[in-house]
């Protein structure tokens, strides 16, 4: 849906508002001034509840991922720490 952030410029209120019209510029929903101009929005999102939790890699005995047949210090499994 088009929802645009506006502020006003009398009473400096800033405010979003669903607009179909893009060149529309609604009225402050404070004063009624009609003196308001479109801000530039940032984009917002969530991906989710949050970022996952990726446990402690501090150390360099990390598992061994499904993707790799050799260790957590080399990517293809032939080196000599783990033999593969």
């Amino acid at each position: 849906m088009p929802i645009f952030e506006y502020k006003c410029a009398d009473c400096g209120k800033e405010f979003e508002e669903l607009v179909f019209n893009r060149d529309e510029c609604p009225p402050c929903p404070d004063c009624k001034s009609d003196k308001t101009e479109k801000l530039m929005s940032a984009c917002k999102f969530t991906t989710g509840g949050g970022a996952p939790d990726m446990g402690d890699f501090s150390s360099s005995s990390a598992p061994a991922t499904s993707a790799s047949s050799g260790c957590a210090g080399c990517s293809g499994g032939n080196c000599s720490s783990c033999g593969s």
